[in-house]
Order: structure tokens, then C-alpha cells, then sequence
């Protein structure tokens, strides 16, 4: 059942409320901002520590995975104790995995040490989550996703440029020790995030209990759905992230400083996609709004497919496929994410961590196909993202779609 907006959120339209809305697209932004910040420098990485390709994007893989079970682990904590505690100390564990990446002398030590700042940045990207689903009811939460969405994709927009600007002045450790500072920024956000989990709201949960809890959020099969949009699409997301520094630097021949402007064309459309959703999503209804996102991505998928495989186009042939499908995160993000948390609101922290846990878990596998179908071609990348959208498709045609319509 949908509740009420919680009187612990500070009002939208108040100061406190804009800050509110700002530190939460910070925390949110922890592991949009980790990779996209670090991609420019992945050729770079791979020629200091003498790396080939598929180890540097071992590091990815690593992250990703770090990040996907950081949600598991995280998400049952918050709804024990309360929000705001579990993040302050992921926060710290960021920082500290953050200032060992910096101090990395190996491949090796790059991975365990990203595998320790995702664990700890998965907290806050959790538990924002959280704590929108415990200030707002279902599409208006929708509708308060999608403005921190359209706020934290500034962040990622900025990072590829701030890493390709520090590559030319500096070396790729110091990329890590910006995102350390971006910690400290974090923690500081804090400070405005009252807690939106009261005391008596909480779940005490023993370990097993939250295998149970997880294992009740898996049997329903529109939870799946939801996730499975949420998962799969984020999936194609990190596929282009792995494979985008590659084609772009390495086939068509653009300089590492320049980079950054390509991605941040896509985020422009991303962020244009969720001003679209939090405009037309109340209207509309959050179920409408993500199967239009899954069917478009689809075609921009097929699109990118038969680019990636034939040449067509050049560099815009992969370029403008790749802007449609990014686009639609907005529709489907914002969507599934409260379609989902809607299921459970009294399990708010364990539904998101699974919401989260699945872009990543996929990305990590979607990145390593990417590394291992590598070719030297846009090839491999365009056909996992085409896959991943097309699986996005499938799971609300079958899981989320008759469920809705007999609602309805």
C-alpha cells in the first residue's frame, strides 16, 4: 500500500528542500561518477601498470560487482538501523578504497582496491534511494526520481571532461584522488538528509531473515520485471561505458580530451529524458511512461546493432543510436525503481538494494563481454547493448505488462 509523504522530508519548493534534492543526486551519483570519471583514463591505466585491455576492464568489472553486492549488503542495514548511519560509514570506506586505487603500483591492486570504494559508495547509492520511497508516495516519487536524476547526471556529465583535462596536466592517480574528495563531499551532504526511517519503523532482521526478505521480493514476478528493466538497462548503460572509450579513442581516432564531449552529448539526453518523465509522469502514469522507454530503447538497440555490424554512418552511425538509447533511462529508471518499491514500502531499503544491485551484477558481466569479444571494432559493444535492450523489452511484455493490464 502507498503512504503519504513522510513529514521528516524538508517541503520541494523550501531552500532546505533544493539542498535536500542536491545532496541526494551527489549520493546517488557515487558510481555513475567512479567510472565515468575513471573510463578516459582506462588506455592510460592499462599502458602505466602494463595491462592489456581485458585486465584494465577488469577493474570495471570489479567495481561493478563491488558496487552490486555493496546493495545487498547495505540495503537490509538501512532499514535496521535508519538511513543516514549506514551511508556515513560507506562513505568512509569509499574514500579509503578511493585513496588505495590512487596508491596502486599493479593491475591487482587496482582491482581490490576499486572492489572496496564500490562496496562502500553502494551504501548511498542504496539508500537514496530509500530514502525518496520513504519521503514521497508512488508517482510522485516517480516524479522526485526523475528530478534527482536530471541534478546527479550533471555529475557524470562533467566527469569524463574533468578526467580528460586531468590526464593532459597530470597522471591518472590523481582521478582518484578527486573522487576521494567527492566522498568528503558526500559525508558533508549528510548534514542536510534528515533521517526519513523512524525507530518504529524499522525491520530487525537476523541473516536469515534477509535471505527470507530477499527470496519474498524475488517471487513476485512484477518486482522481476521491474528489476529486470532497471537491471538490464543499466546493464547496456555500462556496456557502452566499457566499450565507448575504446571505439571513440581507439577506432575513430578522437583525442582522450575530447572524449568527454561525446559523453557528455549523452547525458544532456539523459537528462532531457527525465525532465520529460517528472513533466508527463503524474499524467501519464509511471507504467506508461516505462514500457514507451523499453519500446523505443529496443529500436534505438536494433539500430546501434545494424551500425555496429555494417559500419553505416561512421562515428554518427554509432553516435546517434547510442544518444536514443541513453535517452530513455529517464522513462525507465525513475519508473521501475518506484514501480518496484511500491510492491514492498515496508522493505523500502531490501527492494532497492536488489534494484540496485542488478545494474551492476549485469554491467559487470555486460563490461567483461565487452573486454572479451573485443575486437578493435564497435562490434562487440553495440551487440551487448542491443541484447540488454531488447531483454529490457521482453521483461515488461511478460512480466510487468499483463500484470498491469489486469489491474487496470
Amino acid at each position: 500500500m502507498d503512504r503519504p509523504p513522510t513529514s521528516l522530508a524538508p517541503p520541494r519548493n523550501s531552500l532546505r528542500g533544493v539542498l535536500f534534492t542536491v545532496s541526494l543526486s551527489l549520493m546517488m551519483a557515487a558510481g555513475a561518477l567512479s567510472v565515468d570519471m575513471y573510463t578516459p583514463a582506462l588506455p592510460a591505466v592499462g599502458r602505466s601498470l602494463g595491462a592489456g585491455e581485458a585486465r584494465v576492464l577488469l577493474t570495471l568489472s570489479s567495481f561493478l560487482l563491488g558496487f552490486g553486492i555493496g546493495h545487498l549488503f547495505w540495503g537490509p542495514l538501512g532499514d535496521r538501523w535508519g538511513r543516514r548511519k549506514p551511508i556515513a560509514v560507506g562513505m568512509v570506506l569509499y574514500i579509503a578504497g578511493s585513496v588505495g586505487c590512487a596508491l596502486s603500483g599493479t593491475i591487482e591492486q587496482m582491482i581490490l582496491w576499486r572492489l572496496v570504494q564500490a562496496f562502500g559508495g553502494a551504501a548511498a547509492s542504496a539508500l537514496s534511494r530509500a530514502i525518496v520511497r520513504d519521503a514521497y508516495a508512488r508517482d510522485e516519487a516517480a516524479r522526485a526520481m526523475s528530478l534527482i536524476l536530471l541534478v546527479m547526471y550533471v555529475a557524470p556529465m562533467l566527469a569524463p571532461l574533468l578526467g580528460g583535462q586531468i590526464l593532459v596536466w597530470l597522471d591518472w592517480p590523481a582521478i582518484f584522488w578527486v573522487l576521494a574528495g567527492f566522498g568528503v563531499l558526500c559525508l558533508a551532504g549528510l548534514a542536510i538528509v534528515p533521517e526519513t526511517l523512524p525507530r518504529e519503523r524499522r525491520v530487525r532482521l537476523r541473516w536469515y531473515g534477509m535471505v527470507m526478505s530477499y527470496g519474498q521480493l524475488l517471487a513476485d514476478k512484477r518486482f522481476v520485471g521491474y528489476a529486470l528493466n532497471n537491471g538490464l538497462r543499466g546493464a547496456g548503460l555500462l556496456a557502452y561505458v566499457a566499450g565507448a572509450p575504446f571505439v571513440y579513442i581507439g577506432y575513430f581516432g578522437v583525442a582522450p580530451q575530447y572524449y568527454g564531449f561525446l559523453t557528455a552529448g549523452n547525458i544532456v539526453g539523459m537528462m532531457l529524458g527525465n525532465l520529460v518523465n517528472s513533466r508527463l509522469v503524474v499524467r501519464v502514469g509511471s507504467d506508461r511512461m516505462l514500457a514507451i522507454g523499453t519500446w523505443i530503447g529496443a529500436v534505438a538497440g536494433l539500430m546501434l546493432l545494424v551500425a555496429g555490424a555494417t559500419g553505416i554512418g561512421g562515428i554518427v552511425g554509432i553516435a546517434v543510436p547510442l544518444f536514443l538509447f541513453l535517452s530513455l533511462m529517464g522513462l525507465i529508471n525513475a519508473n521501475s525503481t518506484m514501480g518496484a518499491l511500491s510492491l514492498f514500502p515496508e522493505r523500502a531499503g531490501a527492494a532497492s538494494a536488489l534494484m540496485g544491485t542488478l545494474p551492476y551484477a549485469l554491467g559487470a558481466v555486460a563490461g567483461a563481454a565487452v573486454g572479451w569479444l573485443a575486437d578493435g571494432t564497435p562490434w562487440p559493444m553495440s551487440l551487448v547493448i542491443s541484447v540488454t535492450a531488447i531483454g529490457a523489452l521482453a521483461a515488461n511484455l511478460i512480466l510487468v505488462r499483463p500484470i498491469v493490464a489486469a489491474r487496470d
